[in-house]
């Protein structure tokens, strides 16, 4: 990693603290019952929580002594002619799973991650209702919190030869992909949950692995994959390449898979024929 030098783990305090304090106003907003809801011009949902999370998230990221861009989902959109140019900036769903928000699921995230040459250095994952940071920084581990605790390291897990548990969406996908995907797995439990919760599942070894075969972007993943990659386990596309960041035009993932251990060929569960199903 060449960049100016910075220390990771203080920065990711940093950004723990923002996460918490964007947390704290959605979830006022969310207790007081204040869901008006307006449509994006891509349909996606949009709130007041978001747009105040952006707020008080960007303010606080320009305050820092570290410096860098800012790419949110609720900030305007960048082109990549500008873009192109960011070796290092930061990436923020100020809240990821505002569906979850609205049906009262609890399962949301604040995510903040710090891109460096297209790959996450430091993730935090906060979920506001439940109470639990998911953090990590490059070569520094990753780790939970569960409200005041003392945060414990975590790690994926061996998957075992039985049963496989995969997490899945509130909403789950059931399309032609996913149903052969599962199939394919065979004995398998389900887990369901929201937003970038999902990946962090598979991060604390409470999951096996977490099949996304479906269209999300780069602000929905970011922040997890530090946290994932620190627990040992990878983030990657259906070629088995991991996602990279601001490579171009277009801010929407491919689909991919979450998962812990290599002991199984989890790309072998895919159809054979991918080209069959676009993002």
């Amino acid at each position: 990693m060449s960049m100016t030098p910075v220390d990771l783990p203080e920065l990711t305090s940093q950004c723990l603290v923002l996460a918490r304090l964007a947390g704290e106003r959605i979830l006022a907003i969310y207790e007081e019952g204040d869901v008006e809801v307006v449509r994006k011009a891509d349909e996606t949902p949009l709130t007041k929580a978001d747009l105040e999370a952006h707020k008080i998230i960007e303010s606080g990221l320009q305050k820092l002594a570290y410096s860098a861009p800012i790419l949110s989902e609720e900030s305007a959109a960048i082109a990549f002619s500008e873009r192109t140019g960011w070796t290092t900036y930061w990436l923020v769903d100020p809240l990821d799973g505002t569906r979850e928000f609205i049906r009262r699921s609890g399962e949301f995230s604040v995510n903040i991650a710090l891109i460096h040459n297209g790959e996450p250095i430091v993730g935090v994952v906060y979920a506001p209702v439940l109470k639990v940071a998911y953090y990590a920084a490059r070569g520094q581990g990753a780790w939970k919190q569960l409200d005041n605790q003392s945060a414990v390291r975590i790690h994926v897990r061996e998957v075992p030869e039985d049963s496989v548990i995969v997490a899945r969406s509130r909403s789950p996908q059931t399309g032609p992909m996913m149903k052969r995907f599962l199939d394919n797995v065979g004995s398998h439990q389900e887990l369901p949950m929201g937003s970038a919760l999902k990946s962090c599942l598979v991060a604390e070894g409470a999951a096996d692995v977490y099949p996304r075969l479906g269209p999300t972007s780069e602000w929905d993943t970011g922040a997890a994959q530090c946290v994932v990659e620190e627990a040992g386990g990878h983030i990657r596309d259906l070629n088995m390449n991991s996602l990279r960041y601001n490579t171009r035009d277009s801010l929407i993932n491919p689909h991919f898979l979450v998962f812990g251990s290599q002991r199984r060929n989890w790309a072998s569960y895919l159809p054979d024929d991918l080209s069959l199903y676009p993002v």
